[in-house]
């Protein structure tokens, strides 16, 4: 639609702007409406708080990621070769023991504001879309190994810890926003059809 400027009908000297609802807008929201830097500062604030969620979410995954090789690590290597020769049984508990991490400080640091009441609900959909995170590198490994041919142990890392593990994060991020921490969000503003 384009914007068009009569007169007002209560004051010949005013002008109103037609076209943008079908109704007539007035004065600041007609700026509003036709500059998009008029809504710049909450704009600038929502992307600067899904940046600060972004990072929260990276420093957890970060720690996670730690946990899971340290704790294989040590599982595996450490002292009395507690699981030495059982690399799957280390795998597992170490990945087990991460998730725990990772929920608790997505819970209660990133997504603290999304959080929800049902705690049990919660930790199965964490696990749920950590599984297909999982199976996200797992795929990227197997068309990298399987279909590709690359079997080099690079490129079994570069698929599977490098691409998958990207693809992965970006699944975890919007599954987690969207199924796992889905209490309303208190920085948003009531419209009015949720007031009613």
């Amino acid at each position: 639609m384009t914007m068009q400027d009569r007169p007002s009908d209560d004051d010949p000297g005013a002008m109103t702007s037609v076209g943008l609802t079908g109704a007539d807008v007035t004065g600041a929201e007609a700026v509003a409406a036709a500059d998009p830097d008029a809504r710049a500062p909450g704009r600038r604030a929502a992307l600067l708080a899904r940046l600060y969620e972004l990072m929260r979410f990276g420093m957890v995954g970060g720690v996670a990621f730690v946990v899971d090789t340290g704790l294989f690590n040590l599982l595996r290597f450490g002292p009395g070769d507690l699981l030495e020769a059982k690399p799957i049984t280390a795998k597992i508990i170490s990945v087990a023991v991460a998730t725990v991490v990772s929920w608790l400080g997505n819970r209660f640091w990133t997504f603290s504001d999304r959080r929800t009441e049902t705690h049990l609900r919660e930790f199965a959909g964490f696990v749920v879309v950590n599984i297909g995170g999982m199976a996200i590198a797992i795929a990227s490994l197997g068309v990298s190994h399987y279909v590709l041919d690359l079997r080099s142990p690079l490129a079994d890392n570069i698929s599977a810890n490098g691409v998958g593990l990207v693809l992965g994060m970006v699944f975890r991020y919007y599954a987690y926003r969207t199924w796992v921490f889905t209490a309303k969000d208190p920085s948003r503003p009531l419209t009015a059809a949720s007031n009613s």
